[in-house]
Parts: structure tokens; C-alpha cells; sequence
């Protein structure tokens, strides 16, 4: 017999309630319990289907469930998962060959998450500081961003400026200095100090809302941490592998002169496709040697699955030209959200690169019944369809699948247009 429809909401009334019981809360969800994904759309445990345009924090570039990567999954599986670091696998060299050779650099380090990727460049850069810069013991200083979003782990929250980050969780790991995004002349000035051996910063910062710096603002950041001979550290893990119409946000697709570009590139999330946690760092010879047996590693890292799943994923962008994809839909998606824009008042601003985007939305003061903040908005958007989450009370952050088509994004921007004027 059929279930009824207040038996099937009782689906998503008990996952969400088991996992509010016993699972730590730790995140504040939208209140939807997905169960299943195909390409751009996702389906909750009713059956519902939406868009789904926040692709898990951009790991999801490739599309939920890709039949590439489902089928590469399945025969790795059947093969081999995991033989630690104690030994060489068959796919550990191919996996670091196709990554360097995708981005330039002449080595790879592999790990498993960001927050793992992002410590392995926290390590490199101080370990360079000492042997290659010849900074005093214990005197390595790393520079870093005002609204920056690196992670959760003890060192990473300590260089945040998110007080949700760091409420309760001192004593913090010492040795970084906190400086304006997109400020070249206080860059300048905190290189001026000679026990600075790095400068990790996003190209662009998605945690805060998908704020955006000038466009000369990494090229000059990278010639001024080259002329203080300082490690420039890009962490590409949210907006790298084709999410902002280029392979990687912070250095254009043909630029290949090693003064021109990162010293340290992190990658993770999409380097699976969403399929598993895979991170990796990159960076040349002089840089990486710094790391010999026994002073870095993982279990888990480099193992079969996950570089097998790299391998796709990272030709899975080329082969179905989602570089471009990002950067023509990315366009025409701010000119459609600029007419949203220009509608209403409360609409403040279109930002973003690619298909990683933001729409600033005034909290509304209207009667008491009526929707509040972006929180609500986000509610009006998943009532029509389409699933995105607000950052910072006020920003909700689009980043759909990169193989959205045209005439997809359009039926999206007519749903946020829909649910926009709802919310007026």
C-alpha cells in the first residue's frame, strides 16, 4: 500500500530528529534530508527533486554521481582501496604525474582533506623558512588574510578572524600575522619583517561571501612575495579545477613562468569530483624537498581509490570543456542576477567568478509574517526547487554543478527571480 503524505514527511521528520539526537551540532542545515543525486539535481527522501546550487562547497564540479567516476569507483573498489605509504601502488606515480603535469609544478604531495592540505603547506613553508631562508629557530611568521576560511583544525582556526572559529578553542598555535584582503601597500609592509616565510591567501574568499579582490590584486601579491623571496601559498581548494572559469582562480590558464605564478598551490574538493576526500599540494623541487621520510605523511593519502578518482575527475573537466562552460554561464548568470539587482532595493549586490557567485540580500523589516533575512530566502528558494545556503546572515553563496547547461541556469535564475519577489 502506498504511504501516505504524512507518512512520508515523517521520512524527513525522523532523519532530521535522529540526527539532532546524536549527532553533534556542529552545523546549523537547511532543513531538507537529501538521499540521493544525479548531475545538477539532487532528490530529498520525499522524492522531491531541486537544483542543487551550493555542489557541497564546490567538490561537486562534475555533477553528482558522474557515470565516470561511479564506474572508476566501482572497479578500484573491486581491485584495490588502500595500501598506506609503507608501500608503492600501481596508481600513486600516474596520479602525481597527471597533477603535475595538469598545473605545472614538478611535484605533488598527497593528503586527504583540506584541512590536511592546508597543514602540509603550514609545515613545508615554516620547514623552508628555516633551511632555505635561514630563519632563526621557532621565528617563522606566515601571513595571512583578515576573513579568511582555511579550516577547523587548532593551527588553521588560530589565523582566523571568524569569532565562531575561535570561541573556546585557545590556547592558539603561534606564528601568524593577520593582514587586510586585497591591500597590497599592508602586504607590503608585513613582508618588510625577515622572519616571514609565507603568505597563504585565497584567490577568492568563498567562506566570506564570495568576496572578490581586484584583478591585479594576485599578480601583484605573487611579484612582492618573489622579491622578499617568500613563499606565495594559494589555497585553491574552493575555487580551483574549473569552478571560476579558469583551472585554477589565482593564475591565468596559459601562464607558465614560475616567477608568475603560486609557489604552493592546495587543491582538494573537486579533485574527486565529490566522490571522496582527496587533497593534494603542490609546488617545484626546491620547495617540496624539504619533506624527507618520516617528517610528513598519511595514511590514507595517496591511496588507490582516491588518485584513480583524481585521474577522472581532473579529465572528466577537460574532456567536457568545463572551464568554459564556468566562465560563459558564470557571466550570464551575474547579468541575469543584475537585473534582480536593479528590481529591488533590498538586492544589494552580484558578485563572483565563474559559477561561484554571491547575492547580497538586505535583512527586510516588512510585517511579522513575512520573510526576514537570506535564511528565509534560501527557505523560499528549496520551496521552489533549488537548494543554496546563506554565509555571514546576509550572502547567499550559487555555485551549481559546471556541467549546468544553458537552459538549465536559466529555469535557475527563473526560480531565484520567483522566490526573490516572494520574498518582497
Amino acid at each position: 500500500m502506498q504511504e501516505s503524505r504524512t507518512d512520508q514527511r515523517t521520512k524527513s521528520q525522523r532523519a532530521i530528529a535522529l540526527e539532532d539526537k546524536f549527532g553533534a551540532h556542529n552545523y546549523h542545515p537547511l532543513p531538507v534530508v537529501l538521499d540521493s543525486g544525479k548531475g545538477v539535481f539532487v532528490w530529498d527522501v520525499e522524492g522531491k527533486r531541486y537544483y542543487d546550487f551550493l555542489s557541497a562547497y564546490s567538490a561537486i564540479n562534475q555533477g553528482h554521481c558522474h557515470p565516470r567516476l561511479v564506474k572508476v569507483m566501482q572497479d578500484q573498489a573491486a581491485r584495490m582501496t588502500l595500501t598506506s605509504r609503507a608501500f608503492y601502488n600501481s596508481v600513486l606515480g600516474e596520479y602525481a604525474q597527471v597533477l603535475c603535469e595538469t598545473f605545472g609544478y614538478e611535484k605533488m604531495l598527497p593528503m586527504n582533506t583540506g584541512a590536511e592540505a592546508v597543514e602540509t603547506a603550514l609545515k613545508m613553508a615554516r620547514k623552508w623558512g628555516y633551511e632555505k631562508k635561514g630563519i632563526p629557530k621557532d621565528r617563522a611568521k606566515i601571513l595571512v588574510c583578515e576573513g579568511n576560511f582555511h579550516g577547523r583544525t587548532i593551527s588553521i582556526v588560530s589565523m582566523s578572524t571568524d569569532p565562531d572559529s575561535q570561541g573556546g578553542f585557545g590556547p592558539f598555535t603561534p606564528g601568524f600575522e593577520v593582514i587586510p584582503y586585497d591591500d597590497i601597500p599592508a602586504l607590503e609592509k608585513a613582508l618588510a619583517d625577515p622572519n616571514v616565510c609565507a603568505f597563504l591567501v585565497e584567490p577568492i574568499q568563498g567562506e566570506r561571501g564570495v568576496f572578490t579582490p581586484a584583478d591585479d590584486y594576485f599578480p601583484k601579491a605573487i611579484a612582492l612575495c618573489k622579491s622578499r623571496n617568500v613563499l606565495f601559498i594559494s589555497d585553491e581548494i574552493q575555487t580551483g579545477i574549473a569552478r571560476t572559469g579558469r583551472l585554477l582562480c589565482g593564475v591565468a590558464d596559459e601562464e607558465s613562468d614560475p616567477m608568475r605564478r603560486p609557489d604552493v598551490v592546495i587543491l582538494a574538493k573537486a579533485l574527486s569530483g565529490g566522490m571522496y576526500p582527496v587533497s593534494a599540494v603542490l609546488a617545484d623541487h626546491d620547495v617540496m624537498d624539504v619533506f624527507t621520510p618520516g617528517t610528513h605523511g598519511s595514511t590514507y593519502g595517496g591511496n588507490p581509490m582516491g588518485a584513480k578518482l583524481a585521474i577522472e575527475a581532473l579529465a572528466i573537466v577537460k574532456d567536457e570543456q568545463l572551464i568554459n562552460n564556468s566562465e560563459r554561464l558564470g557571466r550570464l548568470f551575474r547579468a541575469e542576477m543584475q537585473k534582480l539587482v536593479d528590481a529591488y532595493d533590498f538586492v544589494k549586490l552580484v558578485r563572483g567568478k565563474g559559477l561561484l557567485n554571491a547575492l547580497i540580500i538586505e535583512p527586510r523589516t516588512a510585517s511579522v509574517a513575512s520573510p526576514k533575512s537570506a535564511w528565509e530566502l534560501c527557505l523560499l528558494l528549496r520551496d521552489n526547487g533549488l537548494l543554496a545556503k546563506p554565509t555571514h546572515g546576509d550572502i547567499i553563496r550559487f555555485a551549481p554543478p559546471l556541467i549546468i547547461t544553458e537552459e538549465q541556469l536559466m529555469e535557475c535564475v527563473n526560480i531565484i527571480a520567483l522566490s526573490v519577489k516572494q520574498f518582497a
